[in-house]
């Protein structure tokens, strides 16, 4: 009887045959993609180092072995184990910048890179940055991408896992950043010094429902990068407290809180959180400036 890796020849064969078992095998998909077709392609051309786009060119050549087995393996990896793509080529991609990934950190997809697409505009108007925080920072891919945005910004990279830290160390050097972008060892904002013209967040807001709810595919991810107490809320309530502390004046902070968004808005009424809207998807990410948290919570 014969095999898949004497069959299947072709970059084409592959992807056809990466999304037939894809299918089939009712895998779920948010970890970059959202669909069976554009999974089989992140999985193929990756792992063969060809482009996502305009890579018509390749899809009739030839695969070596190795490279047939290698694909393979990936796509058995994937419908047995439920491990997301990235993970297993080793790369995710956030605001069109390649970052390296493993299971020390969660797969980059945070809607808050198409705000900074945007520059923060309108909510940042015409304040200057000088310095950029990003805490919870993971992989690192939100303040790298927010140093490309704002390239005169010195940006910290604040995370409590040291794992995460050298994965986001790794991500500095690859996009040459050392000069302007640092890491910082910190719980929440225990570590935190000065003050910054803008603070980033996607912290853990996976609260105890979800996280029992969740698909397979999210269980690879590190549970301290996903869970925040039974009401999602943990790791929110701590940035809210601490923000306005470390931000200038006409200051800006951005978090994401998922799912547990109206539960964070019905606990501070007198927040006048802004919920934003994303053409590409998402939800859950409120702006508020420094002078609305001092209102709001009474601190400075």
């Amino acid at each position: 009887m014969t095999r898949p890796i004497d069959d299947l020849i072709t970059v084409r064969d592959y992807l056809r045959y990466a999304a037939s078992r894809f299918s089939a095998a009712g895998l779920y998909y948010g970890h970059g993609t959202d669909n069976v077709w554009d999974e089989a392609v992140l999985l193929v051309m990756r792992s063969l180092h060809l482009p996502l786009e305009n890579n018509a060119l390749f899809l009739d050549a030839r695969l070596t072995r190795d490279e047939r087995q290698l694909i393979l393996e990936r796509v058995d990896r994937r419908v047995n184990e439920r491990r997301p793509v990235a993970y297993l080529i080793g790369e995710a991609w956030f605001m069109g910048l390649p970052f390296q990934v493993d299971e020390r950190v969660l797969v980059p997809r945070s809607p808050i890179s198409e705000l900074l697409e945007a520059r923060l505009q309108p909510w940042l108007s015409d304040h200057p940055v000088a310095r950029v925080l990003d805490l919870c920072t993971g992989s690192g891919c939100i303040g790298i991408a927010a140093a490309t945005v704002f390239p005169e910004a010195e940006v910290d990279l604040a995370d409590i896992s040291e794992d995460a830290l050298a994965v986001a160390e790794d991500n500095i050097e690859l996009h040459e950043l050392g000069d302007r972008v640092r890491t910082l060892r910190s719980d929440v904002m225990d570590q935190v010094s000065g003050r910054y013209d803008v603070i980033l967040s996607n912290p853990p807001y996976v609260d105890a429902e979800d996280m029992a709810d969740m698909p397979a595919e999210y269980h690879h991810e590190p549970r301290l990068g996903l869970e925040a107490g039974d009401d999602g809320l943990a790791i929110a309530h701590r940035i809210l407290a601490g923000a306005a502390e470390h931000l200038n004046p006409g200051g800006l902070l951005v978090v994401e809180v998922g799912n547990s968004w109206h539960a964070l808005d019905a606990a501070y009424p007198r927040l006048p959180f802004t919920w934003l809207d994303f053409e590409n998807g998402g939800d859950g990410v409120f702006v508020l400036t420094r002078e609305q948290l001092v209102s709001g919570l009474g601190n400075s």
